[in-house]
C-alpha cells in the first residue's frame, strides 16, 4: 500500500503537467499556424525537454500527437480562410497576412516548385523555415481544393513535429536540467529558423 501511495506521489506532478501543459501546446501551436509569428517550433521542441525529463509514460507521444494536430488543424483553417478571401472580391485579412509574408521571389519559385513537383513540395515546405506560407500561398492561387491541401499538409505536420521533436530531445539529454536543455533547444530552433536568411543575403 505505501508503495503504491509513493509511486501515485511520485507520477502526480508530472500528470499536473500534462493536464495543463498538453491544452496550452495545442493552443499555441494553433495560433501559431494561424498567425505565423508565433515560433511554434521553439515551442515544440521546449516541450520536448521537458517531456523528455518527465517520468510519466507515453509524454513524447503525446506531444507528438498534440503537436502534429494542432499544427494540421491551423494550416487547414489559415488554407480555408485563405480560400474564402481568394473568392472574394475584396479579399481577406487572412489573405492579406499570407501574403505580406511570402516575397514575390520566393512565391515565384514555390510556385514553379508546386508545378513541377506537387504534393512534395508541400511536405518539405514545413521543414524549410519560412517555407509554409509561400507554399500554401502557391496552392491557393493553383486553386487547390481543401482537401488536396490536407492530404499534402497531414505528412507535412507529422514530419515537422518530429523534427522538432527531436531537436528539443538532443537537448534534453544533454543536461541533467530541464531548464538548461529548453535553452539549447531554443537556440538551435532559432539558429535553424536564421540560416535560409543569412544565406539569401549573401546571395
Amino acid at each position: 500500500m505505501l508503495t503504491a501511495a509513493a509511486t501515485t506521489s511520485s507520477l502526480s506532478p508530472d500528470v499536473t503537467r500534462q493536464a495543463l501543459g498538453y491544452p496550452s501546446l495545442f493552443l499555441l501551436v494553433l495560433i501559431g499556424a494561424l498567425v505565423p509569428v508565433v515560433p511554434t517550433g521553439a515551442l515544440v521542441s521546449s516541450a520536448a525537454v521537458v517531456a523528455f525529463h518527465q517520468t510519466a509514460p507515453f509524454s513524447l507521444l503525446l506531444l507528438f500527437g498534440t503537436a502534429s494536430l494542432a499544427a494540421f488543424l491551423g494550416d487547414a483553417a489559415l488554407y480555408w480562410l485563405g480560400r474564402r478571401g481568394m473568392r472574394s472580391e475584396h479579399g481577406s485579412r487572412w489573405l492579406e497576412a499570407i501574403r505580406s509574408r511570402a516575397p514575390e521571389e520566393r512565391l515565384e519559385q514555390a510556385r514553379g516548385k508546386l508545378a513541377e513537383h506537387g504534393v512534395a513540395v508541400l511536405v518539405l515546405s514545413r521543414l524549410v523555415p519560412a517555407g509554409r506560407i509561400p507554399v500554401m500561398l502557391a496552392c491557393l492561387m493553383a486553386d487547390w481544393p481543401l482537401r488536396r491541401f490536407a492530404r499534402g499538409n497531414g505528412p507535412a505536420c507529422l514530419a515537422w513535429a518530429v523534427t522538432y521533436q527531436v531537436i528539443g530531445i538532443l537537448g534534453g539529454s544533454l543536461f541533467p536540467e530541464p531548464w538548461e536543455g529548453v535553452l539549447v533547444a531554443i537556440a538551435l530552433t532559432l539558429l535553424v529558423s536564421a540560416v535560409p536568411s543569412v544565406v539569401r543575403r549573401f546571395r
